[in-house]
């Protein structure tokens, strides 16, 4: 699910009064840094997977999404003094859970995972010429539906969760029908949406001179939108698979 920490209480913050200040070029990199270590968590999982070792996969994919929701919330509240230190845990737990989801996936739908993270990058370059076009404006009205919508399907989901827990589930909208792919197509264009507030966040982190810490707040954020959009296009493309 996506971060809708990322916004103005952070901007209205904290300013630098000595030292170095964060850059866009120093979020990128630590994005690059945090991306490298889902990709090394995620290989080792899907490697366990594939190697016969399921029990032990599913294991480490477990406590990586209890671990990781408890690293992101740890770190939404306490803000850029700890994620320096929390965002790599983070993204090596995110990694685990990930590595165990799309093997799962790969086993039954050849070639859906390379797909997913192609369709990922292409999504994720896109949203960003067309916020650097100013083609999408991050104003304060898009800021507030973007962050109603995410919140809406976070809501959804938990409904989904607690359903499951007495063998109901909410009709139509998690299968392959029709109105299931619609939903996920809804899903999938929110969560690539929330790469324009990532975006915003970090030009305008370092127009205001936030702290240099302040970079991996910006990698962060950027790091739990890709992951959500991601695992979404794959639920996407799952759903299209099983109508063939």
């Amino acid at each position: 699910m996506s971060n809708p920490i990322l916004n103005n209480r952070f901007l209205e913050g904290e300013r630098v009064l000595d030292g170095e200040p964060m850059t866009v070029n120093g979020a990128i990199n630590k994005t690059l840094i945090m991306l490298a270590l889902v990709i090394i968590a995620a290989a080792y999982t899907w490697s366990l997977v594939f190697g016969g070792f399921m029990d032990k996969a599913f294991m480490l994919g477990t406590i990586g999404a209890v671990a990781g929701f408890i690293l992101a919330l740890i770190i939404c509240f306490t803000g850029g003094k700890t994620a320096p230190y929390l965002s790599p845990l983070y993204a090596v737990c995110e990694g685990l859970f990930v590595g165990g989801i799309s093997a799962l996936f790969e086993s039954q739908y050849s070639g859906l995972v390379i797909q997913a993270v192609a369709a990922t990058f292409a999504s994720a370059f896109a949203m960003l010429i067309l916020y650097r076009t100013n083609v999408i404006k991050c104003t304060e009205k898009l800021r507030a539906v973007i962050f109603t919508a995410t919140l809406s399907v976070a809501l959804i989901y938990v409904i989904q969760i607690v359903a499951n827990l007495f063998d109901r589930g909410i009709p139509q909208i998690f299968t392959s029908s029709p109105i299931g792919i619609v939903f996920s197509v809804i899903v999938v264009a929110i969560a690539a949406l929330n790469l324009i507030l990532d975006f915003d966040f970090i030009e305008r982190g370092a127009e205001n001179y936030l702290p240099k810490n302040y970079e991996w707040m910006g990698a962060f954020g950027l790091t739990v939108t890709l992951v959500w959009l991601y695992i979404e296009i794959l639920k996407l493309l799952a759903k299209f698979a099983d109508r063939n």
